[in-house]
């Protein structure tokens, strides 16, 4: 009888943990296009290193036309709410919050971008200097400013 009740609590618990373990890991949302040309995986593990590279090719060097950028992010992980209307970063279905949230990680990006796909948003924008460097983009500027 001892042998069959310690079975019973062995099973219970094996079972209990395995129910467990599911609610241990993020729901993580379903983007709506198609799997990352890197992986899935990868971009996982590098999207914040991916975000940083890209941020200070653009801010620091004048590169707009970077292959990852966070309008891209968020039109392709656009979440829905019941309105059928994307959600924010105050929802915590947001796409982004619900890993950060998981992880206890700060997600300042949407301080200053936005946190749902714009309307008529260009994602990709060529700037007339193929190699990007602020001096030229300035030169740029001045120009068109005559």
């Amino acid at each position: 009888m001892k042998k069959l009740l310690i079975l019973v609590l062995m099973i219970f618990a094996f079972f209990s943990t395995a129910v467990l373990a599911q609610s241990l890991f993020p729901n993580i949302p379903k983007a709506t296009g198609n799997e990352h040309p890197q992986g899935n995986e990868f971009m996982r593990i590098n999207h914040m290193d991916m975000l940083r590279h890209e941020r200070d090719m653009t801010m620091r060097e004048g590169i707009r036309d970077v292959d990852n950028s966070l309008a891209q992010c968020i039109s392709c992980h656009v979440v829905k709410g019941t309105d059928s209307k994307p959600v924010t970063i105050e929802s915590e279905e947001h796409f982004c919050r619900v890993c950060h949230d998981f992880a206890a990680v700060k997600l300042d990006c949407f301080s200053c971008h936005n946190s749902v796909p714009e309307e008529g948003l260009k994602t990709s924008f060529k700037h007339p200097d193929a190699n990007g460097s602020l001096n030229a983009v300035m030169a740029y500027l001045e120009e068109t400013a005559k």
